[in-house]
């Protein structure tokens, strides 16, 4: 996924500032792809240059609203249906998990632990999410239900494999 596809598949919603399109990541896409403010005003500022959007309207503070071009919907229709998937998974925090025999086996279970709180903490926001939503069925808010769900589900599953891990580290590496 690239963030210029992700800004245009926001605007393809409805017109929307810097500023709106930021609140989005944070309240749905950053499941998946968190951005902040400087990518998001350089994207922005590059998907103007190409014709893919186009300012809408300004508001208090040169706020700039954005929509979506002709052109940004079909190269958004074409990234959307192009045959070759990226399926790469990267993961920081399991790359780290790879080198934890690096460390003392109190550290790496620690670190684990620590892993385990964090996705703990992630699946109770995502929950809060999901019990305060008013859910209406629009097409927008399903695909965003189904990477809520996703959110939850593997948030759900990294707790209790931290957890697991901890253990298991704790009682195979040696101290």
């Amino acid at each position: 996924m690239s963030l210029p596809h992700a800004l245009l598949g926001l605007l393809s919603e409805k017109p929307a500032s810097g500023y709106d399109l930021l609140k989005r990541f944070e309240t749905g896409l950053s499941l998946v792809w968190p951005a902040q403010k400087s990518q998001v005003y350089g994207e922005l500022g590059k998907l103007s240059d190409k014709g893919l959007i186009e300012i809408t309207g300004t508001g208090a503070r040169q706020r700039r609203e954005y929509g979506i071009t002709d052109a940004g919907r079909a190269e958004l229709r074409r990234w959307l249906t192009e045959p070759d998937l990226d399926l790469a998974f990267r993961s920081a925090a399991l790359l780290r998990v790879f080198f934890l025999w690096t460390l003392t086996r109190d550290e790496g279970a620690a670190y684990l632990e620590k892993f385990a709180d964090h996705n703990h903490e992630r699946l109770k926001a995502l929950e809060s999410i999901r019990d305060n939503a008013e859910w209406i069925g629009d097409p927008v808010q399903i695909c965003g239900w189904l990477m809520l769900e996703y959110g939850l589900r593997g948030s759900r599953t990294a707790e209790e494999w931290g957890s697991w891990a901890a253990e298991q580290l704790t009682e195979y590496l040696r101290p």
